[in-house]
């Protein structure tokens, strides 16, 4: 039932907006226009206030036409992790890629427009089905800040899919990490850095000594910790006295990721203490991870969903965040669906026709499973 021609223009129509985390507004006021056009109901919350953008997100109505099936939702993202001006796609042996130098923006404009197309799939199926929503989100890529404001508990929903990692297309996310940020400055003192170095600390130097002697990288099978980014210094002529490290830390077992939050705390801690200077550390959860019961029901559709389609429904985990991660701290279990977008957070950023088409496919397959459920 996936009309492949206006799934791939709706595609192609989507990422020719250029909409990183904040300035999505163009880009939803086209999808809302849209589907209020197509009849679906369509409303948007107060994100952009709350976050300090410029667009809300959507949600979308789909009523039921089965009282006794459950109340479920697709869910995307409209920002891209980079700006896409000037974006030029090709498609070159049926692979969507960038011509230029930009990211394609597949992530996640192919699951919005695989979402829709299920939506609009279901409608024109004439298949039992309960109410079905879109929660269609801004601001995905900087912390999933908009997820953190769609209203959730007033939709009484009873599970849903998140359209957000990679192939292989029929597989699912049901473990994801917990995942920390720090923010920790060095306090040194200034000198001359020719005339009288040694009256001065040296923050950035301080700040080394404890980045080397760190745990970072690949920790373990599901451990990560990672330094981002190095700020400091005012002139090579001044032994600088402040630098600020911003550095983050992932994990799917939560002991784990406290554990090595500590010790990056008391690197840092332990290197002031030896030169004199003074730490100031911000350390804060940039969201929870979850792991889903292979029982629950959310799973068991998705899994008849791949299987119906002959694909193979492998439950994964991932270090990466996604929407599903805030829903699932609320309490709406999700589960992460599998997309065709490869290489993505990269300018070799591609999706492959078959797999956009295959991910509507998965979606819609979803959405008709979750109706079987009693």
């Amino acid at each position: 039932m996936v009309q492949e021609s206006r799934l791939v223009d709706l595609f192609l129509e989507l990422l020719a907006f250029n909409a990183p985390a904040r300035q999505e507004k163009p880009i939803v006021a086209f999808t809302k226009a849209l589907l209020e056009s197509e009849g679906f109901s369509v409303r948007e919350d107060n994100a952009a206030a709350a976050i300090g953008g410029n667009a809300n997100n959507l949600i979308v109505h789909l009523p039921g036409t089965e009282p006794t099936a459950p109340r479920v939702f697709l869910s995307a993202h409209f920002d891209t992790v980079e700006p896409t001006e000037n974006l030029v796609v090709s498609e070159v042996d049926g692979i969507f890629r960038s011509a230029g130098n930009t990211i394609l923006g597949a992530d996640d404009r192919c699951g919005v427009a695989a979402a829709i197309e299920a939506l609009r799939c279901l409608r024109d199926s004439g298949e039992p089905h309960g109410d079905v929503f879109l929660l269609l989100s801004v601001a995905e890529e900087i912390g999933l800040l908009g997820a953190k404001q769609v209203p959730i508990e007033e939709l009484n929903l009873d599970f849903g899919f998140i359209l957000d990692t990679g192939p292989p297309v029929g597989t699912f996310v049901t473990r994801a990490a917990w995942h920390d940020k720090l923010e920790i400055t060095v306090h040194g003192r200034p000198a001359h850095a020719g005339k009288e170095p040694e009256l001065g600390i040296d923050a950035i130097a301080t700040a080394a000594k404890a980045i080397s002697e760190m745990r970072l990288g690949r920790l373990g099978p599901e451990t990560t910790a990672n330094i981002g980014l190095i700020t400091g210094g005012t002139a090579t002529n001044v032994v600088p006295a402040k630098v600020t490290v911003i550095a983050e830390a992932r994990s799917t077992n939560e002991t784990e990721l406290e554990n090595q939050i500590d010790h990056m705390i008391q690197c840092f801690v332990s290197a002031a203490n030896s030169s004199g200077a003074e730490v100031s550390v911000h350390h804060h959860r940039h969201y929870a991870g979850y792991v889903i019961d292979p029982d629950r029901t959310v799973v068991r559709v998705a899994e008849a969903a791949s299987r119906s389609l002959g694909l193979n429904p492998d439950h994964r985990v991932t270090l990466g965040g996604s929407d599903g991660n805030i829903y699932n701290a609320r309490r709406l279990p999700c589960v992460v669906l599998a997309t065709g977008m490869d290489h993505i957070h990269t300018h070799a950023e591609q999706i492959s026709r078959a797999d956009l088409v295959l991910t509507a496919k998965i979606a819609l397959e979803c959405l008709l499973q979750s109706a079987r459920v009693r």
